[in-house]
């Protein structure tokens, strides 16, 4: 969804895209397919460059495209590792990912971390925060957000967000440090979002929601923790991928240990205080519309270091 909010920005700056979604990461035949489907369609459009959104198979397959230059963005799962599947298959879609980097003519990663993993010059990379849709993430009355939920009003929610890798997301962290946080406020609840919520209504969420615990095992630049942010819900978050710096001088808001009884004293310590954030003020320059206008000067930067060259 955030892929296709940044897409629609561009365009809304005049940028012509063809949209080019795979339909199979896994199946060697499909992907077979796509690869011909790729090369017809940019054959037939014939862009200034294509723009990978993601590391692994999806990049890999824009390298065998001949004749036209490749800028690859890497967002977290791409080079960082999955535990949630197997070795080889890890370790082939890092690789991958870092053969895509060397191939590219440009490397666009979402955190500093990320771009401490790649191979590849330096020179040609940069750090660039997905946008944060500030029209549709922001603050409103969490009354009103717990009404249209039909949720409790006197209830302290804490609100975690698995999706649909539960390990991966740190849900059984999240639920050990949940029962000690019970324990000294009987009126807290964590509510899980499992991947089931529409996209649309997850701005109700957040603002309905006291916190949000986050406890990642493995993050580029979560965007979960930037809309909270831009719907000035407190966070309270291990320290994975940029969540420290996201979270420098918001309040209240805590970087916590991944050890449970410290998880849950954090927990604790924002749901005592019961305010809300100053988030959304920090996560302004890196609206929807303010990325989208980088990306717009980064591709201009790029064309004319193609045509300086050619």
């Amino acid at each position: 969804m955030f892929i296709r909010r940044q897409l629609r920005s561009l365009e809304r700056l005049g940028v012509q895209i063809k949209w080019f979604f795979l339909r199979s990461r896994t199946s060697p035949i499909e992907l077979w397919r796509e690869w011909r489907e790729l090369r017809k369609v940019v054959g037939e459009y014939r862009p200034d460059f294509i723009h990978a959104g993601y590391g692994t198979v999806t990049s890999g397959l824009a390298t065998l495209v001949p004749g036209v230059s490749l800028v690859v963005t890497f967002r977290g799962s791409d080079l960082n590792p999955q535990l949630s599947i197997g070795w080889v298959r890890r370790w082939l879609g890092f690789l991958i990912s870092q053969w895509s980097a060397f191939c590219a003519k440009h490397v666009i990663c979402v955190s500093e971390q990320l771009r401490s993993r790649l191979w590849c010059s330096k020179s040609k990379v940069t750090v660039l925060l997905d946008g944060i849709d500030l029209d549709v993430f922001y603050p409103t009355s969490q009354i009103k957000a717990r009404e249209a939920l039909g949720w409790n009003q006197s209830e302290k929610i804490v609100l975690f967000c698995a999706g649909n890798q539960p390990f991966t997301k740190g849900q059984p962290a999240v639920e050990s440090a949940f029962k000690l946080v019970s324990e000294k406020i009987r009126s807290a609840r964590l509510v899980i979002l499992d991947g089931t919520v529409p996209p649309d209504e997850i701005p109700v969420y957040l603002n309905a929601a006291d916190c949000l615990a986050f406890a990642s095992l493995s993050e580029g630049s979560p965007n979960i923790v930037k809309e909270a942010l831009a719907c000035n819900l407190p966070v309270v978050s291990v320290d994975v991928g940029d969540v420290r710096e996201r979270l420098n001088g918001v309040n209240p808001s805590l970087v916590v240990s991944r050890d449970v009884a410290d998880f849950a004293s954090g927990i604790v310590s924002v749901l005592q205080d019961g305010r809300r954030s100053n988030g959304r003020q920090t996560v302004m320059p890196h609206s929807l519309q303010a990325i989208a206008i980088r990306l717009c000067t980064l591709y201009e930067d790029i064309l004319h270091d193609s045509l300086s060259a050619a």
